[in-house]
């Protein structure tokens, strides 16, 4: 699959991961770390792809509990009480529109984890406009979050996006 090491792949993955959570499977196991095109490093390279990423930002902010999302048309949409925080919520939004954005609205102020690439079979991600990469010493880089306030919070299109809301005082997630 000549897209398995891209950022168009991402979509898939995290769409999966999504789905297999709201399906009850507690566990996924990847199919390899480093040796193959599905690989979450490059293997010549050893250098993080772009599903890495999405795997690192997956286990900081997605706990284990899921909670209902309801339907909402236009993006493939998740939630789950956030990963060591009482009470919050963490929400990950796919929005494989390629030209139109998603809208979601929100009664309280979130902050947002988005990833992109300028084009979706590069195999560079950004978060929130910076490109993701490993420090000098192979280092995990800053994953900042932009904040968002209470209301409508557009979903760029191709974009991927995790919403944390801390003050969401969800009762599941205590």
């Amino acid at each position: 699959n000549p897209w398995a090491s891209t950022f168009l792949d991402t979509f898939r993955y995290l769409d999966q991961l999504g789905r297999l959570a709201k399906a009850g499977v507690q566990m996924v196991a990847h199919n390899t770390l480093a040796a193959s095109d599905y690989g979450l490093l490059d293997e010549t390279t050893l250098r993080p792809r772009p599903n890495y990423w999405a795997a690192v930002l997956w286990r900081r902010l997605i706990g284990t509990i899921v909670l209902d999302a309801g339907v909402h048309h236009g993006m493939h949409l998740y939630a789950h009480c956030r990963q060591g925080v009482r009470g919050a919520v963490t929400l990950l939004v796919i929005n494989t529109d390629r030209t139109a954005a998603a809208t979601l609205r929100l009664p309280v102020s979130s902050e947002r984890y988005a990833l992109a690439a300028d084009d979706l079979q590069s195999t560079e991600v950004k978060l929130n406009g910076t490109v993701l990469e490993l420090g000098r010493n192979d280092e995990l880089p800053q994953f900042a979050a932009v904040t968002s306030p209470p209301g409508s919070v557009e979903i760029a299109p191709a974009t991927i996006t995790f919403l944390t809301v801390a003050d969401a005082e969800n009762p599941a997630c205590q």
